[in-house]
């Protein structure tokens, strides 16, 4: 039986959701017939980079920075929920409900909020979106930096910032199982769309067995059905790294606006 790393660690919360991803990857791991190595120690670089790796989820942006070609592709997630399916999802961008403001650009010169600086979800697809309505350079008075979507959330309930970009599988996830985490908050637009977040594998790994990997996932998620439904997700879908070039794509209509840096 050989060992290996497996995690899913992108879509942790609520308690729902990290509990079935919990059940799909024993089951994962019992249909290969493989053991699970322990990753507590190991950051996320470390654990997308570890030669160990059978399977676990990125975000796209880093997918195609960091990790590109020292990774591969297993897949991309089918997510079947408000503002996410057929392998898209986008950001929701939000404010509190009680702000009197009501469009995006109402809301230049307010406090920006993201959770890091490498988010497809929380800062590229924001700066896609506010780069038409920037004014040299700059659309915020200042710009924080979270940490996690969740904690963007709590800048925003405790008035610490005006307006984030919220994965939209997150927010759907926690409007599901932990509705006082978006109460009170608003969606003032959503983003364009963009792949799902990937499934990621070692780089040394064939194509045959990433083929296999994923059927696996998916005979786990019919076996599971319950799991499927709680996580929002019927399916994986093969990916390539062509299907996360508008990653890149958004980045650059941002840059010639003159809005390469979101601030």
């Amino acid at each position: 039986m050989t060992q290996h790393h497996v995690e899913l660690l992108m879509y942790t919360a609520p308690e729902p959701i990290r509990a079935a991803n919990e059940r799909w990857i024993s089951r994962i791991l019992k249909h290969l017939g493989h053991s699970r190595l322990n990753a507590a120690s190991l950051s996320l670089p470390e654990l997308w980079l570890s030669p160990d790796l059978l399977l676990t989820q990125t975000c796209g942006y880093p997918l195609m920075t960091l990790l590109r070609d020292q990774v591969r592709i297993v897949g991309r997630p089918r997510y079947e929920l408000p503002d996410a399916s057929a392998g898209n999802h986008c950001s929701l961008i939000l404010s509190r409900a009680d702000d009197a403001r009501k469009t995006l650009a109402d809301f230049r010169g307010s406090r920006g909020v993201i959770n890091s600086e490498d988010s497809n979800s929380g800062m590229n697809l924001l700066r896609q979106r506010l780069a038409p309505l920037q004014r040299d350079g700059q659309f915020f008075a200042t710009v924080g930096i979270s940490g996690a979507h969740r904690e963007s959330l709590r800048w925003l309930r405790e008035e610490r910032a005006d307006l984030a970009a919220i994965d939209s599988v997150t927010y759907a996830c926690l409007a599901q199982y932990a509705p006082e985490e978006v109460n009170g908050l608003r969606v003032v637009a959503r983003s364009a769309f963009s792949p799902t977040l990937p499934f990621i594998t070692a780089v040394s790994t064939t194509d045959k067995q990433i083929e296999h990997l994923r059927e696996v996932m998916n005979q786990t998620l019919l076996e599971l059905p319950d799991v499927a439904q709680i996580l929002g997700l019927p399916e994986v879908l093969a990916a390539s790294e062509s299907d996360y070039q508008v990653v890149f794509d958004y980045q650059r209509e941002a840059e010639e606006l003159g809005y390469g840096r979101l601030r």
